[in-house]
């Protein structure tokens, strides 16, 4: 490796991650990382900056909603290299619809909720709550 290559452990990566070293494990078991993870002369991982910010990226992705497998499958093309970008945007565009649906739906839900509470505001503070969800609509 070059001399200004950061090599990071396990660890380090845990912690700069937010993940887990079960985690971390577990994703490179799963073929979900970009890149394979080198081992030092006494076997234990090595990690790059590289690694770091593609580990982020699938973070963001899970908490989105992003499948494991769509993890792996994005991984894949990645490690292909060259000529897989279409199908990489691709599937990107694909979770971008997935995601903007989600908070769509979401943003209903709030309004349902924002009008709840609300309502309850109202009703507390009118001593009038008692007769909430019984037979009336509220």
């Amino acid at each position: 490796m070059s001399e200004t290559t950061v090599e990071l452990s396990i660890g380090q990566v845990a912690e700069r991650t937010g993940m887990s070293v079960h985690a971390l494990r577990l994703y490179e078991r799963e073929g979900l990382l970009a890149a394979p993870v080198r081992r030092d002369s006494g076997g234990r991982r090595v990690y790059t900056e590289n690694d770091v910010t593609w580990l982020l990226n699938c973070t963001k992705f899970r908490a989105s909603g992003m499948p494991l497998a769509t993890i792996r499958h994005f991984a894949e093309l990645v490690r292909r290299g060259p000529g897989t970008e279409p199908e990489r945007l691709e599937l990107l565009r694909a979770h971008q619809e997935q995601v903007i649906a989600k908070i769509a739906e979401l943003n209903d839900c709030l309004g349902v909720i924002t009008h709840k509470v609300r309502v309850y505001e109202q009703h507390v503070a009118e001593g009038t709550a008692d007769g909430l969800w019984q037979g009336r609509s509220s």
